[in-house]
């Protein structure tokens, strides 16, 4: 096939369309391989909750790499994981009342007893230890997908759409405005 000139003058490639050469049944065995790491994911983060609600530090500490790359937003005295993993006051009780996962990343997102304080939890997971962990108190957090993930490979990023595959939805039943955030994966 022969390029076309634009009026610019630039030579420009037709039009192809690029095909997917795997079988269905490949996408499909991907698709599956996807799934089943995503509830393995969810599942160690569970795990690392069970843990921190009957205090056993041992478990933790298996389920936690050893140098966790920490990120917090939110008001200061809000830092109740950080309190928490480190022991330097009372545990907060985590019980999370949304639990998703998408690839690496697992959302956990819940609120105190009182509903005065909504936490947002997004752990990496990486072959089956928590590598890190972004904490957001009192903030709407919406995450978006940035291309598309197949078995671990990322496919190219769309220019014009970047889809919210997830929204907190309890960080209004503390009755008041809080900061809103974007998390892209």
């Amino acid at each position: 096939m022969r390029g076309v000139n634009n009026s610019l003058g630039y030579h420009r490639a037709p039009y192809t369309r690029l095909t997917n050469h795997k079988s269905s049944r490949e996408t499909r065995q991907e698709l599956d391989t996807l799934a089943d790491s995503e509830t393995k994911n969810r599942d160690v983060v569970l795990k690392l909750y069970d843990a921190l609600r009957s205090r056993d530090v041992e478990s933790v500490h298996r389920i936690l790499t050893p140098d966790l790359d920490y990120w917090f937003h939110g008001p200061p005295p809000h830092q109740f994981l950080m309190r928490t993993l480190t022991g330097v006051s009372p545990a907060f009780e985590f019980a999370p009342l949304s639990v998703v996962s998408f690839g690496s990343t697992v959302i956990a997102e819940g609120c105190d007893a009182a509903s005065s304080v909504s936490w947002i939890h997004a752990w990496t997971v990486s072959h089956g230890i928590i590598t890190q962990v972004r904490e957001y108190s009192n903030t709407s957090l919406t995450v978006t997908r940035i291309g598309d993930v197949v078995a671990g490979r990322s496919a190219e990023i769309a220019r014009s759409h970047c889809p919210s595959v997830w929204e907190s939805k309890f960080s209004g039943r503390a009755g008041k405005s809080v900061p809103g955030l974007v998390l892209a994966i």
